[in-house]
C-alpha cells in the first residue's frame, strides 16, 4: 500500500489553470491512479484516471480542460486543470488503486472565483 499526498490547490479566477500533484510513498507503476473531486455538501466524483498503460479517461464536466498524467519514476500524478470554471471549486483527492489495495490521499483545496 501507498501513502497519497495531493499539493499545488489553492485560489485561482475563472478562466485559470491549476496543476494538482500527487505524491506517492512508494512505486505506482501497476497502479491506477485517479484524481475525484468533492465539493461542499456533495458527494465524492470522478474527474480522471489513468492506468497502468497510460490510458486515460475523464469525467464528462472536465473533457477537453483537464490532463492527467503520471511519472513512474517520480512516483507521482499531475492533473492540468485549464480553462477553470467555478463549479471546478472543490477538494481535490488523489486515489491509487491495484490489485491487492487502494488508497486515498487527505486532498487538496481548489477554489475557483467567478
Amino acid at each position: 500500500q501507498v501513502q497519497l499526498v495531493e499539493s499545488g490547490g489553492g485560489l485561482v479566477q475563472a478562466g485559470g489553470s491549476l496543476r494538482l500533484s500527487c505524491a506517492a510513498s512508494g512505486s505506482i507503476f501497476a497502479t491506477t491512479m485517479g484524481w475525484f473531486r468533492q465539493a461542499p455538501g456533495k458527494q465524492r466524483d470522478f474527474v480522471a484516471r489513468i492506468t497502468s498503460y497510460g490510458s486515460t479517461n475523464y469525467a464528462d464536466s472536465v473533457k477537453g480542460r483537464f490532463t492527467i498524467s503520471r511519472d513512474n519514476a517520480k512516483n507521482t500524478v499531475y492533473l492540468q486543470m485549464n480553462s477553470l470554471k467555478p463549479e471546478d471549486t472543490g477538494v481535490y483527492y488523489c486515489k491509487a488503486e491495484a490489485f491487492s489495495f487502494v488508497s486515498w490521499g487527505r486532498g487538496t483545496q481548489d477554489t475557483v472565483s467567478s
